[in-house]
């Protein structure tokens, strides 16, 4: 039995090809299906536009909650599988269109900096597509190293930014 204490991690998720909101379905439940991982709160789905070249599709994101027993890079490792199984290639491409993009936005109150991984993100934020649904399932965080979420948000404009009903 595994007696690693479970570690809160936030998750963001974004898809623009091959039929996004059901692209962040099937990540969902991929991601619950790994062992040592259970779901804590999944966020409304919202449409944001494209951060880098305008000639791609509207993004659809959402920010999932979970617990896992994973150690940080082993979690990324298999995200990054769950992307490659969904047809997500890294052409090195920044910003480009995607099937599935995976991020690791918190891993319990750790700041990382590693070669292959920074938590949390330097550029969350200035992104809205990130802040507003993590606001949505948890408007009480802080996020270590840049702030309360509410305060994030107030000083974050939308950009088009739209919920999906």
């Amino acid at each position: 039995m595994d007696t690693t204490p479970p570690t809160t991690v936030y998750l963001g998720l974004g898809s623009n090809l091959s039929y996004p909101a059901a692209q962040i379905a099937s990540a969902r439940t991929a991601i619950v299906a790994i062992p040592g991982i259970q779901e804590l709160a999944f966020s409304s789905l919202y449409h944001s536009l494209p951060m880098g070249p305008k000639d791609q599709p509207d993004y659809v994101n959402a920010v999932m909650a979970i617990t896992s027993r994973l150690d940080v890079l082993d979690l990324l490792r298999k995200l990054q599988a769950i992307e490659a199984a969904q047809g997500r290639q890294r052409t090195g491409e920044r910003w480009g269109a995607r099937t599935l993009d995976l991020d690791i936005l918190m891993y319990g109150d750790q700041c990382i900096g590693l070669p292959d991984l920074t938590v949390p993100h330097p550029g969350i934020v200035n992104r809205p597509f990130v802040l507003y649904p993590w606001y949505e399932i948890a408007p009480e965080l802080t996020v270590p190293g840049k702030g309360r979420l509410k305060d994030l948000i107030a000083n974050c404009p939308t950009h088009g930014l739209t919920k999906r009903g």
